[in-house]
């Protein structure tokens, strides 16, 4: 590593200027990269173990207030000295598709509208557009629209022959 010496620290580098960091000599920026990727893995790696901790701790006395107040799900508020936790179960509902179109198409043969109950989304995943013929893909052109995401960029060592 022909920079270590001059490696900005985490905290130095929330503070240089973009435009000083991005002048920097691609072997820093590469070194800081490697940094970054550690510091994100040990941070996650930290945070699975913190909440494995307090879900050890309060997951019990969460589970009992939650029955006592008659809910399987949401949030509780619980003691602990001077803190009050915050536990919180999220509701995640999810729906049967074959069954739910079964439905709407009940609905609509009694003659009511299945949007006033049911929500459903069209989209053509991108590798089944590309499959299409020519002719048929004119034909879905004026409702496609494509974005790009935030790019990001990784530095590799260039192979030395």
């Amino acid at each position: 590593m022909p920079y270590p010496d001059n490696t900005p620290s985490m905290d130095e580098m929330l503070n240089l200027p973009i435009g000083e960091l991005a002048q920097m000599p691609v072997e820093l920026l590469s070194n800081l990269q490697g940094e970054l990727a550690h510091a994100s893995k040990q941070l996650k790696a930290a945070t699975a173990r913190f909440n494995a901790a307090l879900d050890m701790r309060y997951a019990t006395r969460a589970t009992e207030a939650r029955r006592a107040c008659g809910k399987d799900t949401g949030t509780v508020r619980l003691g602990d000295g001077d803190f009050t936790v915050v536990a919180d179960l999220p509701k995640r509902v999810s729906w049967d598709q074959e069954r739910l179109t079964r439905i709407a198409a009940n609905i609509a043969e009694a003659g009511d509208d299945p949007a006033e109950f049911i929500e459903s989304t069209l989209k053509v995943p991108e590798r089944k557009y590309t499959a299409l013929p020519a002719s048929w893909r004119k034909g879905f052109e004026a409702a496609r629209k494509v974005g790009s995401g935030k790019p990001t960029f990784r530095l590799e060592a260039a192979e030395q022959s």
